[in-house]
């Protein structure tokens, strides 16, 4: 594929911009990717944990003050809430524990969870998925028995049991 810049060198840069749900894919050879960079990206000149700190401070962590200061501190190995934001990753394993008020909600900002489900191939998982869709929806039903919501649960409980029979068979 040759450079839509200069129509001459092959492309060896592929970039896809999205902005208010507009694609706009670009295929540039070295030198015009260079100069089109600034424009093409503005804030180019980040790091990922830049990124990921940029990510943390929309919700900053649950303070704690000790000795009459307020902060977050991992008693292992020291760091600071603040010096993960601008490193962004941790000094050692503990600092997921001390940081964990803080880290819950930027999980499920960026992931969307905060449990890792992992993926399951199309051709391979059925049986999976639907052993993980009847735990789902068994979860629904106790939440619904709770609310005192019985239609809703009743309804759940002949989803459930029609699932059931899917797997036996």
């Amino acid at each position: 594929m040759l450079c839509q810049e200069c129509g001459q060198q092959p492309a060896s840069y592929h970039f896809t911009k999205i902005i208010n749900g507009d694609k706009t894919e670009f295929h540039l050879c070295e030198s015009c990717a260079k100069e089109k960079g600034e424009s093409l990206f503005p804030y180019s000149n980040f790091s990922l944990p830049q990124l990921l700190s940029g990510l943390m401070n929309f919700e900053p962590p649950v303070p704690q003050v000790v000795h009459g200061q307020t902060y977050m501190r991992c008693e292992n190995c020291g760091m600071t809430y603040q010096q993960f934001t601008k490193a962004g990753r941790f000094g050692c394993s503990e600092c997921y524990r001390y940081f964990a008020s803080a880290l819950e909600p930027l999980f499920r900002r960026i992931h969307g969870n905060t449990r890792h489900v992992g993926k399951v191939p199309q051709r391979t998982g059925g049986h999976l998925k639907l052993k993980r869709q009847l735990m789902d929806l068994k979860n629904r039903l106790q939440m619904a028995v709770q609310r005192e919501e019985f239609e809703e649960a009743a309804r759940l409980r002949d989803q459930i049991r029609a699932l059931e029979e899917q797997l036996k068979a």
